[in-house]
């Protein structure tokens, strides 16, 4: 992977000296080259919420060569609670300017780049795109994820897209053909047993096609371990987003309207009755206060797990998230679903 300016390539860096004692932990951890990919890689974050911020922290601390973010809004209250880089005086200020220095300040080995321009999300996101080796997008409405996600399969770019909605977290990865590295679980164990890696690959599908996945067959035992609830929770929220002009609910008054948005996917789903009914009235009444909210906790958790995969699927090592991650800060649990993948 090489380093990259905005529009263009450049010679691969190597890890100087003193990269090296910075990151020796990593390095005795991961490997030297996959250090390498991290050191050469140019990474667009696009909305600097909640979720950004705790995904920023990680992946500017573990060594990227350079970070380029794009947010065009001011910092509001509702910031301060779960953005960590916003002060009580930075209200009024764009997101961008008043989190760049608190960036820079965590790794200044790391090149950073704020852009606040609307048409970087518009007109100019294909460019934009085209210049970066992987785009991660936070909190954004499912029409704009799926529009950033088509331009990154244009580009064969690696696509990344992450949120809360309250208490209820997701993550959604296309990482197109992804080779990496895992440990041979089929060898034998015991004591004399040598430990071998080999090499896998991945096929991953766009959010568009993830969409449309069909759940027909989706057993109880299945339903315990993937807890399709809280998927399709998601989904409704996006739904409701896209028929509120990205409005989210913000009082129980919306429990009925929620309900008919997602019996409506489970059934365009093809979910099984006896397997999910329907998602529990419990549910629905909960994101219905809670979704418009910025929850501190659940931020870290979703924002720490979005860089934990974006750096393993940088360093090629371990599988990454197949495909769809959702958290459920109420019990604290997270599940991953294979949605229209191979």
């Amino acid at each position: 992977m090489e380093t990259t300016d905005i529009g263009s390539k450049s010679v691969p860096l190597q890890i100087t000296e003193d990269e090296a004692a910075v990151y020796d932990r990593q390095i005795r951890l991961w490997g030297l080259e996959a250090q390498q990919r991290m050191r050469n890689a140019t990474i667009l974050v696009l909305r600097l919420k909640g979720v950004a911020t705790e995904t920023i922290k990680n992946i500017v601390l573990a060594g990227i060569g350079k970070l380029v973010v794009v947010d065009t809004e001011d910092v509001s209250a509702e910031d301060l609670s779960a953005g960590f880089f916003y002060r009580d005086e930075d209200m009024g200020k764009k997101r961008v300017d008043a989190a760049k220095s608190h960036i820079e300040s965590l790794n200044p080995l790391v090149t950073v780049e704020t852009l606040q321009d609307p048409a970087s999300l518009e007109e100019g996101l294909d460019e934009l795109i085209k210049g970066v080796d992987l785009v991660c997008v936070t909190d954004w409405d499912r029409e704009g994820l799926i529009r950033t996600n088509d331009i990154c399969r244009r580009h064969s770019k690696p696509f990344y897209a992450g949120g809360t909605f309250g208490l209820l977290g997701y993550i959604f990865c296309d990482l197109l053909q992804h080779d990496y590295i895992s440990p041979d679980r089929s060898a034998p164990a015991g004591k004399e047993a040598v430990q071998k890696n080999v090499k896998l690959t991945a096929a991953y599908v766009p959010l568009r096609d993830a969409l449309g996945h069909r759940w027909k067959g989706l057993t109880r035992k299945q339903t315990k371990e993937l807890n399709p609830a809280v998927v399709f929770s998601v989904l409704a929220l996006w739904e409701y987003q896209a028929k509120h002009g990205r409005q989210l609910p913000d009082d129980a008054s919306t429990v009925a309207e929620l309900e008919g948005i997602a019996t409506s996917l489970l059934v365009n789903a093809e979910v099984s009755k006896q397997a999910l009914p329907a998602i529990p009235r419990e549910l629905l009444e909960t994101i219905s206060t809670t979704a418009v909210h910025e929850l501190s906790p659940v931020c870290a958790v979703v924002g720490g797990m979005l860089a934990q995969d974006i750096l393993k699927a940088l360093a090629a090592r371990e599988p990454p998230i197949a495909n769809f991650f959702t958290f459920d800060g109420s019990t604290g649990g997270g599940t991953v679903a294979r949605m229209s993948m191979p």
